[in-house]
């Protein structure tokens, strides 16, 4: 089994990232279960604007679409600004957005069969308004979204101290990611043994 962590934070490398650090929490998790984990950097790549799976010369989305093809697994990993998923995360659900009209030798949406979750960091409360939408936007698509396929850190409302700065909260953000990861796994071997049919005409 493998899964694609896609970390959206506005840093590229070689930059430490807090969203990276805490999403290394789940990836130990995952492989734990024997899943094999591949991490994108979302913000080093020429991703270009659009809804297509390939919008031409130079865009590097496509290599990210075999990623995903290849994964049962997706995690979407972003920071939190304003409340919101990073401009970065934003980017990356346009360009899955194309996925919604692939389908497989059967007919099926491609999303079908995989199974979906998402990590939050922030210093700054709206880490569940995030989750909401790019669990939204995810189920829309086609992937499957189990019960607490998500975990987050933050501090509370207002400015503070990043994930790798504090240790508070670390715990409770490694617990929920075990959680996750556990979650995630047992759902795309669910979907494995009983796959989900293509949609009824």
């Amino acid at each position: 089994m493998r899964a694609l962590v896609v970390n959206c934070t506005l840093k590229p490398s070689p930059q430490t990232s807090n969203t990276e650090a805490l999403a290394g929490t789940v990836v130990t998790a995952l492989r734990g279960h024997g899943v094999e984990v591949d991490v994108v950097r979302a913000v080093d790549l020429n991703l270009r604007p659009g809804v297509e799976t390939d919008m031409g010369q130079g865009d590097e989305w496509p290599a990210v679409h075999e990623k995903v093809l290849a994964s049962e697994i997706l995690i979407i990993a972003s920071p939190t600004w304003l409340g919101r998923p990073s401009s970065v995360a934003q980017r990356v659900l346009e360009r899955l957005d194309a996925m919604l009209s692939e389908t497989d030798d059967e007919e099926r949406p491609v999303a079908y069969n995989r199974v979906a979750g998402v990590l939050v960091t922030g210093n700054e409360d709206g880490a569940h308004h995030v989750i909401s939408e790019i669990s939204g936007a995810l189920g829309d698509i086609g992937f499957t979204i189990p019960g607490q396929a998500w975990t987050y850190w933050h501090l509370g409302p207002g400015p503070g101290a990043d994930y790798l700065d504090d240790r508070r909260g670390h715990d409770w953000a490694a617990s929920t990611g075990r959680a996750m990861a556990s979650n995630l796994v047992h759902a795309a071997r669910a979907l494995n043994a009983m796959p989900l049919p293509a949609p009824p005409s």
